[in-house]
């Protein structure tokens, strides 16, 4: 079973940071073989797209994120990355972590996901 494990949520004051990991296992292919994103949904919010990286690195942002996060991976440790820095309290959320091997947007709708973990950020 196809498992995505997030960490590194928990609480900020609003222009702080935090890095969100998850870490994949039991993929069917090679890691490298996916395309990751993470997406998120906040309280009385629908899900949103917040970034994705393509098998060859190939980036891109939401425009609500763009400037303040970045997104990246480790294929050799089977990571993906969130570095989210001067965090508003609309970023506050349920992150989650997706894979695909096909190319899409936004990452909710990508065949693996993970259970999701809470950033909350204060003003």
């Amino acid at each position: 079973q196809v498992q995505l494990v997030e960490s590194g949520g928990g609480s900020a004051q609003a222009g702080g940071s935090l890095r969100l990991s998850c870490v994949a296992s039991r993929l069917p292919y090679t890691y490298d073989s996916y395309h990751m994103g993470w997406f998120r949904q906040g309280p009385r919010k629908e899900r949103e797209g917040v970034a994705g990286i393509n098998r060859d690195g190939t980036v891109r942002y939401a425009d609500a994120v763009k400037g303040r996060f970045t997104i990246s991976k480790d294929d050799a440790k089977n990571s993906l990355y969130l570095q989210m820095n001067s965090l508003k309290p609309e970023d506050t959320a349920m992150y989650y972590c997706a894979a695909d091997t096909s190319i899409h947007w936004p990452p909710y709708t990508y065949a693996y996901k993970g259970q999701g973990i809470q950033v909350t950020v204060s003003s």
